[in-house]
């Protein structure tokens, strides 16, 4: 743990007034879920909660049977990182940070497919090899929570099956939908 040297007064509500710097640095937004930890030392710790964390093994699973039964490569993230993934080295993706473009695509509340005029969506923040060909958020109880994401190595790679990767995408819905309702029960 690593002291920042600042410090907060608790109001009578009971709230305390986390830093912008600290928010806009450990990537917190408005209305994230916030897990509360205590030690017998007396300190109290937030960490970020990810809802689709909790399914991070069943995740694991769907992205290795969509990997081998459609030869799709796919991540299933967060709002923040790649939580499973399947056709694409786990040790250079799991844990990594979300591109911008990626994020943005997730608050968008709506299917992404790669157009070949557009330009590539990377997956993550740092690069990496591999490009968003088709992207469908998952929400749960209205919330976002993640992201279901078939990738490429060549962006303007031609689309599976039908015209417009009629195929990929009812893939990617179908498990953005399914991953979203298992929160929910």
């Amino acid at each position: 743990m690593k002291a920042t040297g600042i410090v907060r007064r608790i109001d009578d509500l009971g709230r305390v007034v986390i830093p912008k710097e600290i928010r806009r640095t450990m990537r917190i937004r408005e209305g994230d879920p916030l897990e509360i930890y205590t030690d017998r030392e007396g300190e109290v710790i937030f960490k970020k909660y990810s809802p689709i964390g909790e399914l991070a093994s069943f995740a694991a699973q769907y992205a290795e049977t969509l990997h081998k039964t459609c030869s799709l490569s796919v991540v299933i993230c967060d709002r923040d990182a790649v939580i499973a993934c399947s056709g694409v080295p786990r040790k250079d993706y799991t844990d990594k940070a979300l591109s911008g473009e990626l994020e943005q695509i997730i608050e968008g509340r709506s299917l992404y497919f790669h157009k070949e005029d557009s330009e590539p969506v990377p997956v993550l923040a740092e690069g990496g090899n591999h490009y968003v060909s088709c992207a469908m958020p998952i929400i749960s109880e209205g919330d976002i929570v993640g992201c279901v994401a078939s990738v490429t190595d060549h962006p303007q790679e031609a689309r599976r099956e039908i015209p417009g990767g009629e195929v990929e995408s009812k893939l990617i819905l179908t498990a953005a939908g399914f991953l979203g309702r298992q929160l929910e029960g």
